[in-house]
Parts: C-alpha cells; sequence; structure tokens
C-alpha cells in the first residue's frame, strides 16, 4: 500500500494532494531559507570607507533612476575574468549596502557603472551626457542636455534621506536638517555647510555641470557617477567579505 500511495501517477492526478505536498514542500524550504535570519545581526559584512550617499549623490541616483539609465547599464561587475579585466575588481555586497533599490544585473546595452568615478574627467560626463556620439562615436545613447538646464530641487532631500533613514540608511537627525545645505555645498564649496566633511568623508566638493552660477539636475548626476566604486578599499575588503 505505502508503494501504491507514493506512486508518481496517482500525487499527479490528485490535484488536492499535489497541491498539499507542493505546500510542504515549498514551507519546508522556505523555513531553512528564512530561520537563520533571525539570529544574525546583519548579512553584509561592513568593510571601511562605505558611507551614506551625500544629499546630491542621492539625487543624482534618482535621476539616473528617473532617466531610465539602468536599463542599459548594470552596476555589478561579477567575478569573471573578462569583467576584471575590462571593469575592475568584482563588486562587493557591502558597496550596495545604502542601495534602495540596488543597480545589479547582466543586462548591458552600455558598459557596466560600478568603478566608472574617477576614470573620466567631469566635463567628460557632461559632453558624454550632452552628445554621447561627440565622445563615443559609436554609442547609441539618447543625449540628455536638459540637465544642464534644469535647476536641482533641494527642499526635498530632507524628507527624502528620512525615509531613507526608516529603512537603516544611517542617517541621523543632523543630516537629515542639513540635507538641503550639503546639496548646495557639494555643487558650490562657496554655499558653507558645518559638518560636510565629517558627515560623508571622500565626498567630492566641486562645481561638476562647469556652471556655478545654479546647481542643476547634471551636477547631481555627474557627482553620482564620479562616486561609484570610489568608497571601499575593495583589494583589502573582498578578503573580509569571503570569511563569511
Amino acid at each position: 500500500m505505502a508503494t501504491k500511495f507514493f506512486d508518481h501517477k496517482r500525487i499527479e492526478r490528485n490535484v488536492t494532494l499535489l497541491g498539499a505536498l507542493s505546500l510542504v514542500v515549498v514551507a519546508i524550504g522556505g523555513i531553512v531559507e528564512i530561520a537563520p535570519l533571525f539570529w544574525i545581526d546583519n548579512t553584509i559584512e561592513k568593510v571601511e570607507g562605505m558611507r551614506p550617499y551625500t544629499p546630491l549623490e542621492q539625487a543624482g541616483r534618482n535621476i539616473y533612476i528617473r532617466e531610465g539609465c539602468y536599463s542599459c547599464h548594470s552596476q555589478m561587475v561579477r567575478p569573471f575574468r573578462d569583467e576584471v579585466e575590462r571593469y575592475g575588481h568584482y563588486s562587493l555586497a557591502a558597496e550596495s549596502m545604502y542601495d534602495h533599490p540596488f543597480q545589479w544585473g547582466s543586462k548591458r546595452t552600455g558598459p557596466d557603472l560600478a568603478r566608472v568615478g574617477g576614470r573620466y574627467s567631469d566635463e567628460w560626463h557632461v559632453q558624454h551626457l550632452k552628445e554621447p556620439r561627440s565622445v563615443v562615436p559609436e554609442s547609441i545613447m539618447p543625449g540628455y542636455a536638459f540637465l544642464a538646464q534644469r535647476e536641482l530641487k533641494a527642499d526635498g532631500m530632507e524628507k527624502h534621506l528620512r525615509a531613507l533613514s526608516r529603512v537603516g540608511v544611517p542617517y541621523d537627525d543632523k543630516a537629515i536638517a542639513a540635507a538641503a545645505d550639503d546639496l548646495r555645498h557639494q555643487a558650490n564649496p562657496d554655499h558653507d555647510s558645518d559638518g560636510f566633511a565629517e558627515r560623508y568623508p571622500k565626498a567630492q566638493v566641486r562645481d561638476f555641470d562647469g556652471n556655478p552660477a545654479k546647481v542643476t539636475e547634471m551636477d547631481a548626476l555627474v557627482a553620482y557617477l564620479q562616486m561609484l566604486g570610489t568608497l571601499v578599499d575593495f583589494e583589502a575588503a573582498a578578503p573580509q567579505e569571503q570569511r563569511r
């Protein structure tokens, strides 16, 4: 009888039995994967150098997502020889710990951007965004010249940082209150903001778009791109992650 009961044909012909057994298997698999998370503090090893995005970088990231840049550019260098040789050290989990949502993926119409920070000048990025084929003749990327004309709205960043703090990004009350000043200061050093350097180590402070008269969406996007891959000493941090 036991052999007949567990016969696959009988299970497959009985929809109720098949559904019940499938539910049991899925429940067991779910418990095995989820239960350990209740006994560990964090699934990502913190590494030296990682910090939350500055308000200007976060605004640039929002523009990056708004314009659909993620559709053609991933931000995840996989640990394969061809990718490492082209893009640099493979991506570490810690580098995306403050991303909501993260920008991983393997779909690439254009190159991966995980380590693009510092590879090109601000002027190159601005020209590339305005007229891509002027610097990359084979590019099929559309132009984003309008970003240099749009003034960046800083007033909403306080609410944005507060929302991110509620999902675990370590913005304290001082950082949230100073969001608008920090944003303007990073793109215009003449605009003072006390404590900016302490809140955001390694943050690059300068006029990014070549127009010091105003802070534009181009400033924000270039600031974000110039930061990517520059915060962590990945050669030292990679063994630290591997120990887990």
